[in-house]
């Protein structure tokens, strides 16, 4: 549970004509992670080199290329095709045989016919673009070119322009630019060119045609329309054609792939003239699997032996072990860094706290609901991504968290619940005014009865969230003692282990000093016992002894790392922010509420007219937009401060990661048959 999945070394010897057959067993077994062999110059490795593909991974790569290609061209891909059907591997190979070349043939004919058209239709819309400007000249194209005493200067100005030279000028206005031409002689164009700078004069090419530009235009769009009726039937035919062939085309590619790695897979392995050998990574649980399945496919021609392991910290890859319940929030561990074979794994207790914290900042029934109707509804789209079946299975856990929040405070879009919050309110006072009696009137008026009886659980709520960080950073240095103890060696590992030993006797030390002189709700109360020596009393005296003997153990590892100890306060602190961020979500909502019903809505509900009738939905409008508005926000802060919470004040306290991906040799086959 808080450890990953145990793993065994095997190493696999066998002749050469078991090559094959080993990697297909392998392959089909798909629970074997290869350490990939790297030549070394050793004795012990002496006449082994890196292996060479089997025979036939030329053709099948190529077969796969053609696939993924034609797939590529009709956008289609494994996600998309359902898995209700299975293909045949006999079946497979020979229409890969057969029909793969026709189709690739037909598609590639088709690509180039569509490509080339497409290519004419930006020529065309790029000559539109260059005629446009000229469509209103008093003169055709070929007019404004081509004569040996004078030039056309066409461009744009955002005023109109003037030259010294002799000319004459042709302008067209509009609301951004004026487009103008001007005749010059040809000694005066570069002079003419200089003074229309200071114009910011955006100078443009005279097409090169012939005839009104207008008409020219016209005969364009014309051959325009006719190209995008040719290519719309020739996607057309490509469409059939991917209906026809999408699920051929994409079990083979599946198959390919299969057949591509398992031809490439000798490229892992460590070879000799007679014989190969490889290492690789099993689950303890499944030994057994691959010393049974590879001593029947080589008939006991295969020698295979656990080897032992010299450092379980670097070498095992990792595969999470976590109830259901944990596995959404794997994908924040491997966000962060996957963890080490031999260190905890966080998960359980990440998938507990990150939707508690969730919930205590966006604790509101409605705004739940809405987040749990939006991550059961994308569900269908991500059932074939893991990231995002992991990431929407952490939506929904912290919008139940948010709906049973919501239940405890009372609340719904900011609205109070006919019930008073359980335990703690943290429910504001907004519009209301004068005395408590009057504020609770108010507030009950505006849809937020009990804010103003329930205001002062604020601080009580605010001290709630530094138990929150106590017991966060207290069960981060416990379990940075215990990794200490497994992952380091020799005398650093007690360094370590004290140190973080040192931390928790100095945070512990300071909470029982302010304790012994402080009266804090919801925390106990040492403030009664008798003055012993110097007017500080027994409390405050453990407190000090505790906070030096935490620093002396804190320096004993480095010295330097005294100058953090501050940071001890700054971290319980920063867990504040969950109630200030639910604070400014329910402050949101409520106003919200205020100015849609209070100062829109309700005053048009008791002198009701055509203009009020407008008000009215105007208001809903307001509401609907508010509370979408605060729900993003909401669910954005209630997403980032606990990642952040975990990241920076509980991780840095234990956890260093670096861990290797469990990556096993072989696939899940959803639309091959299996055998």
């Amino acid at each position: 549970m808080f450890h990953p999945e145990s793993m065994s070394r095997l190493l696999i010897v066998a002749s050469k004509q078991q090559l094959e057959p080993v990697i297909t067993e392998l392959y089909q077994m798909n629970i074997f992670h290869i350490d990939d062999y790297i030549e070394k110059e050793d004795d012990e490795w002496e006449g082994f080199r890196i292996g060479m593909p089997l025979a036939g991974a030329d053709v099948s790569s190529a077969a796969l290329v053609k696939i993924r290609s034609i797939a590529s061209a009709f956008g289609i891909s494994k996600d998309t095709v359902s898995d209700s059907e299975r293909s045949s591997i006999l079946e497979l190979k020979r229409r890969i045989e057969e029909d793969l070349p026709d189709i690739a043939e037909e598609v590639e004919k088709l690509l180039a016919s569509r490509n080339k058209l497409e290519s004419e239709t930006k020529e065309y819309e790029q000559k539109i673009d260059s005629l446009r400007p000229f469509t209103d000249t008093p003169a055709p194209l070929e007019l404004l070119r081509g004569f040996d005493t004078i030039s056309f200067i066409a461009g744009y100005a955002k005023e109109p322009v003037n030259v010294s030279v002799p000319h004459e000028k042709w302008e067209s206005s509009s609301k951004t630019a004026n487009l103008t031409i001007l005749v010059v002689k040809n000694s005066d164009v570069s002079t003419a060119e200089k003074e229309l700078l200071d114009f910011q004069f955006q100078k443009i090419q005279i097409p090169q045609e012939t005839g009104p530009a207008s008409q020219i235009i016209q005969e364009c769009e014309q051959k325009i329309e006719e190209l995008k009726k040719k290519i719309a039937g020739i996607s057309a035919q490509m469409e059939t054609i991917k209906n026809r062939h999408e699920f051929f085309l994409m079990s083979s590619e599946e198959f390919l792939t299969g057949s591509v790695e398992q031809a490439e897979a000798p490229l892992r392995f460590a070879t000799s003239e007679h014989a190969f050998s490889l290492t690789g990574w099993v689950p303890s649980s499944k030994v057994s699997k691959v010393f049974e399945n590879l001593d029947r496919v080589c008939a006991g021609k295969v020698y295979i032996s656990e080897l032992e392991v010299e450092d379980y910290n670097e070498m095992p890859p990792v595969e999470y072990q976590n109830p259901d319940i944990a596995k959404p929030t794997q994908l924040f561990l491997d966000l962060y860094s996957r963890p080490r074979y031999t260190e905890l794994d966080p998960s359980l207790v990440m998938s507990i706290l990150y939707p508690f914290m969730f919930g205590l900042i966006l604790g509101d029934i409605g705004y739940g609901l809405v987040l749990l109707v939006v991550a059961l509804g994308l569900r269908s789209f991500v059932k074939d991504s893991e990231a995002g079946t992991q990431l929407l299975g952490i939506v929904r856990n912290c919008s139940i968290s948010s709906i049973i929040f919501g239940v405890l405070f009372s609340e719904f879009l900011g609205f109070s619940l006919p019930w008073q919050p359980f335990w703690l309110s943290r429910h504001i006072n907004i519009g209301g005014s004068g005395t408590a009696e009057h504020a609770l009137e108010e507030a009950t008026t505006h849809g937020m009865a009990a804010a103003a009886e329930h205001a002062t659980h604020i601080p009580e709520l605010l001290v709630l969230s530094i138990w929150i960080g106590i017991f966060h950073i207290t069960l981060g240095r416990l379990w940075g003692v215990r990794n200490s103890a497994v992952m380091d060696h020799g005398h650093h590992r007690s360094l370590k282990m004290f140190s973080h030993v040192g931390w928790l006797l100095v945070m512990w030390g300071i909470l029982i000093a302010i304790w012994s002189f402080a009266a804090i709700p919801l925390m106990p109360d040492l403030t009664g016992s008798p003055a012993i020596i110097a007017g500080m009393n027994a409390p405050l005296i453990i407190g000090i002894i505790l906070a030096v003997i935490g620093l002396l153990l804190i320096a004993r590892e480095n010295p330097l790392d005294l100058m953090e100890v501050p940071t001890i306060i700054s971290n319980v602190l920063s867990y504040t922010r969950l109630i200030a961020v639910g604070l400014s979500s329910i402050a949101i909502a409520m106003v919200t509420n205020y100015i849609a019903i209070d100062m829109i809505i309700s005053p048009q509900l008791k002198s009701l007219s055509i203009f009020g009738i407008v008000l009215v939905f105007v208001g809903i409008v307001v509401f609907i937009i508010g509370h979408i508005g605060n729900t993003a926000l909401g669910a954005l802060g209630g997403g980032l401060h606990p990642l952040r919470l975990h990241y920076v004040e509980f991780f840095t306290k234990f956890y260093r990661g670096g861990g290797r991906k469990y990556t096993p040799f072989g696939m899940v086959r959803r639309l091959i048959e299996q055998n």
